[in-house]
């Protein structure tokens, strides 16, 4: 599967990450298909002590952007995350915490700058994670 979105979507996704640093950032991304439109940034839902290596996104923050997305005639294609000082690979806690149906885009954001991003997809049986293809468009998506 391949994974499109614009080289501004790409850089808010970076932004978000390092304005978290050294925490973890997360927040869902917006589109059609396989097509990043948007994203919409979260406050990381985890206690203080835990947020340096793990988010967590609330129901209520799942059903409000949902909504939104159902209001701009967007769907939520995943989720992203940044790895504070770690690789942009899924950990075993994401993979526990991941759906088949979701693009996963991870970031690693070293010393608080964004060095890159891969995007996965968890597989059908929930055993493994592959990785797609990042494709960067011109425009908005």
């Amino acid at each position: 599967m391949k994974v499109s979105l614009s080289k501004e979507v790409l850089e808010a996704i970076h932004r978000h990450g390092e304005s978290t640093y050294p925490e973890e950032g997360a927040g869902f991304l917006l589109g059609n298909g396989g097509s990043v439109s948007r994203i919409h940034a979260l406050k990381n839902a985890r206690e203080d002590q835990a947020r340096r290596n793990r988010y967590l996104v609330t129901p209520e923050d799942y059903l409000r952007v949902e909504q939104l997305a159902i209001a701009l005639g967007l769907e939520i294609v995943g989720v992203f995350h940044s790895h504070p000082d770690h690789p942009c690979h899924p950990s075993e806690y994401d993979r526990e915490w991941a759906q088949p149906f979701f693009v996963y885009m991870i970031k690693t954001v070293r010393s608080g700058a964004a060095v890159e991003s891969r995007a996965w997809k968890l597989s059908e049986d929930r055993t493994k994670f592959n990785e797609q293809i990042v494709q960067i468009t011109t425009g908005n998506g």
